[in-house]
């Protein structure tokens, strides 16, 4: 027999450790001494150190079958290696859903429901993925791993998570290797991921991984997990615990507008039936504990286990409190987020056409939830329906100009006044100063920034043009110049002549005046001649996705940070970097058709597969005895 010593929970190790030798000398029995035979470690797949689990919790990888039986299986999917070239945010490509389909990548830890924010490029059933080739090897560098299991429902676990707590992801749906899909056969998918999102399963999976906290899952791990077969009353029961899990999780995420869930914002989503987050979240505990006593029940857990598990999980959680995981948490549910200005934002997507105002003031009703195996939604219950009205007509632009018939803060003001809410504050400089930053934050996911709403401003910022991302096309820039520039240009240089003609009899304030509509002209016919010289080569498209469709006009935006983005992804396009962007071939069509000549994918990507040329197999040397010397 071997003695260990457990040490985990103790904040100040030196000390327990120098009180658990004298207990042994002494011949007294603590809670962190076991006596454990060592070759009885091997009982469990991997042999990992775990001398604290008793015999019981040992015997339950003989007794019970591996995830893998009984028609489950675990797999890693597929990898594109240019997530940027071949991934979208799925508000980017809204158009273009025969091109681009929902993938399950990667994400926050996420118990049972969370939505799918990506889309991957899959024209060709993912032909310019397939032939996606390192340009100096010639060699495939992308993996479409298990692509029959693509569009299956399945379980999805995060890659990087301090627990296993898988969730559903719908049918319809890719998955990625950053992270484990899981499958079943049978009709009990539901009660298997119950089953996962216990903590017995949990503490089961962490002694095949060999570490208690923050943890990598892979499919290979999962697939040897000791998974129990319910009996049809604890699966019926699981199966409902669920899905009324799922669609209360669901329910949090109606108030993220980036989610294909979202119905209202925060502050008024309680007008369309209860929404009450801490009662939400009380409830989720209670089916989380019915769910730990079914699956401990199964496992055949006695107290003794029971205790120790929820003691191993609760060190964990303590080591794993500062460690964060593969995605920002930037939904209305997560701290720090106002709901002022999330109220604001709906607004402005009111504002542009891309949220439904009826559904605060009950002129529209709210519609059904949807149940767990339903295909995601084209549009979240939020958006406007195809064929409604909008709130505002609008030719894809909105200005922050007072007075004009398209000034954003007017449009604003109505919504707001519309829903009866009283606008808070100086809504106007609000909008100039901090709104882009907050709508860059909230349009931002597993790292891809896809702002839609785009503020294209005079040097000092005196004068925006807000243009909305998903009504681009190749005319936008001349509706802006023409429809817009132009007219306050020519109204600001009559007010400059009025005032210039009154020479020594303008006041003091009229002569700052003056200055000040000089210097709004000159940057006025500056964002003029600027936009013209992008309009001629300027051919938006939304398969590039935001941040190459934004980068020619780099200059235009004032936010530093996402200027200094747009500027870098400019150099890379004129470089040769992303090719592959349609945006490329309208700037520079010759090395593009020359470079299709040899790049596959590159040639697939612009449909001009005729170009490519195949390129001819090497002959091997023979290699031959030397000769003998004479």
């Amino acid at each position: 027999m071997t003695t260990f010593l457990r040490l985990l929970q103790d904040a100040d190790k030196a000390t327990a450790l120098q009180q658990i030798c004298r207990d042994f000398r002494a011949g007294r029995s603590t809670t962190e001494t076991f006596e454990v035979d060592v070759s009885v470690l091997k009982e469990v797949p991997g042999s990992p150190f775990a001398y604290w689990i008793s015999a019981n919790v040992r015997s339950v990888f003989k007794r019970i079958p591996p995830f893998e039986a009984q028609g489950r299986t675990a797999r890693a999917g597929l990898q594109t290696s240019d997530d940027f070239r071949f991934l979208r945010a799925n508000w980017e490509t809204e158009a273009l859903r025969e091109v681009w389909v929902p993938l399950a990548k990667g994400g926050t830890h996420s118990p049972f429901y969370a939505d799918v924010f990506l889309v991957v490029k899959w024209a060709g059933h993912g032909k310019e993925i397939a032939n996606f080739c390192n340009t100096k090897t010639g060699e495939v560098i992308s993996y479409i791993r298990n692509s029959d299991f693509y569009f299956r429902p399945g379980l999805f676990q995060t890659l990087r998570a301090a627990r296993l707590a898988p969730h559903l992801t719908p049918p319809g749906c890719i998955f990625g290797d950053n992270g484990t899909q899981a499958f079943s056969d049978s009709a009990d998918l539901l009660a298997i991921l119950c089953i996962l999102n216990s903590g017995a399963a949990d503490s089961l999976h962490k002694l095949l991984l060999g570490r208690a906290g923050f943890a990598l899952y892979r499919n290979g791990t999962l697939s040897r997990l000791p998974t129990p077969s319910p009996g049809s009353e604890e699966s019926s029961r699981l199966s409902e615990i669920g899905r009324e899990s799922w669609l209360l999780r669901r329910r949090l995420d109606t108030v993220n507008e980036v989610s294909h869930a979202f119905v209202l914002p925060t502050a008024i989503r309680d007008r369309v039936g209860d929404y009450e987050p801490t009662a939400i979240q009380r409830k989720l505990a209670c089916l989380q504990e019915e769910i730990d006593e079914i699956v401990f029940n199964l496992y055949g857990f006695n107290e003794v286990d029971r205790a120790a598990v929820q003691a191993s999980q609760d060190a964990a959680n303590e080591d794993d409190a500062e460690v964060g995981d593969d995605a920002e948490a930037d939904d209305d549910t997560a701290s720090g987020i106002s709901q002022t200005n999330s109220l604001i934002s709906w607004a402005v997507g009111v504002a542009f056409g891309r949220f439904d105002f009826r559904l605060a003031t009950g002129e529209r009703a709210m519609p059904p939830e949807p149940e767990p195996f339903d295909p995601l939604p084209r549009k979240s219950p939020g958006m406007l329906p195809d064929g409604a009205a909008p709130f505002h007509v609008h030719p894809g632009i909105l200005v922050d100009d007072a007075g004009h018939p398209q000034d954003l803060v007017s449009v604003l003001e109505d919504v707001l006044s519309r829903v009866d809410i009283p606008a808070h504050g100086d809504l106007r400089h609000w909008l100039q100063k901090d709104f882009f930053t907050f709508h860059l934050q909230r349009y931002s996911k597993s790292r891809r920034k896809a702002p839609i709403y785009w503020p294209l401003s005079t040097v000092s910022g005196s004068y925006t043009l807000w243009m909305y991302y998903p009504s681009l096309t190749r005319q936008t820039l001349y509706t802006a110049i023409n429809d817009f520039v132009e007219p306050k240009l020519k109204q600001v240089d009559e007010d400059v002549n009025a005032l210039r003609n009154k020479d020594g009899a303008r006041t003091p304030d009229e002569e700052k005046q003056f200055e000040a509509l000089q210097t709004l002209a000159q940057e006025l016919s500056d964002l003029r001649d600027t936009l013209q010289g992008l309009a001629q080569n300027y051919q938006p498209n939304h398969d590039d996705g935001v941040q190459i469709t934004a980068a020619p006009l780099w200059p235009l935006f004032r936010h530093k940070p996402w200027q200094k983005v747009l500027r870098d992804t400019w150099a890379k396009l004129q470089k040769g970097d992303y090719d592959w962007a349609h945006l490329a071939m309208a700037y520079w069509p010759d090395r593009v058709r020359e470079r299709c000549k040899s790049d596959k994918s590159l040639a697939i990507s612009h449909g001009l597969e005729e170009l490519y040329v195949e390129p001819e197999m090497a002959l091997k040397k023979s290699r031959g005895r030397k000769k003998a010397d004479t």
